[in-house]
């Protein structure tokens, strides 16, 4: 098991050090397939180029591999490192994310059903409104405008939209030709 929060206190300084914003950090998996997903964005951009993918994670795992040096062990067993950008659909983590991208769709999982309506909702799908005092408000498409705390959401993120899409700054893929991908067999032999 691994502490997210003690991994977001350990990742963060790191991205920050390089002028980046962290947008979240998760793991997952099981056993021997687990992987630490940090995504990561330049507040210029919105977004890493494939380089500063790579500098990311060659730091986090040196902060990683020296701090579990020391006794302090933050992952137990085997895992994979991922180092990305959000993407256009990206997830909404942190309260900036849902004053940002107000006017867009997004899909909103909720920790425990809210009741709405005479009924029960899990899910929430439709237009963000935004967020004031830790209160995000969205537009959903069966119920109308609905008031939640940020900290009843267990994950939101953004519908791909050609609206998105036309709001979103040009991806640059600079360095994406450098990529080498391995298949299965290749892996086994190294």
């Amino acid at each position: 098991m691994a502490d997210i929060a003690r991994l977001t206190r350990l990742i963060e300084p790191e991205a920050a050090a390089l002028g980046f914003e962290l947008v979240r950090v998760k793991l997952t998996g099981s056993g021997e397939d687990r992987t630490l997903q940090i995504m990561a964005e330049d507040p210029a951009t919105g977004q890493l180029l494939v380089g500063q993918c790579a500098e990311l994670s060659r730091r986090v795992s040196d902060a990683i591999d020296a701090a579990e040096e020391v006794g302090k062990e933050l992952i137990e067993g085997a895992y994979s490192l991922e180092v990305s950008s959000p993407g256009i659909d990206r997830p909404l983590t942190r309260e900036k994310d849902y004053a940002n991208w107000a006017g867009h769709e997004a899909n909103i999982a909720l920790n425990a059903p809210l009741p709405v309506g005479g009924t029960e909702l899990k899910k929430l799908r439709g237009t963000l409104i935004g967020i004031d005092n830790g209160t995000v408000a969205i537009e959903d498409k069966r119920e109308g405008r609905i008031d939640v705390s940020l900290s009843q959401i267990h994950s939101a993120r953004l519908v791909l939209t050609d609206a998105l899409i036309a709001a979103t700054q040009p991806l640059d893929t600079s360095g994406i030709d450098e990529i080498v991908e391995f298949n299965e067999e290749e892996k086994a032999d190294d």
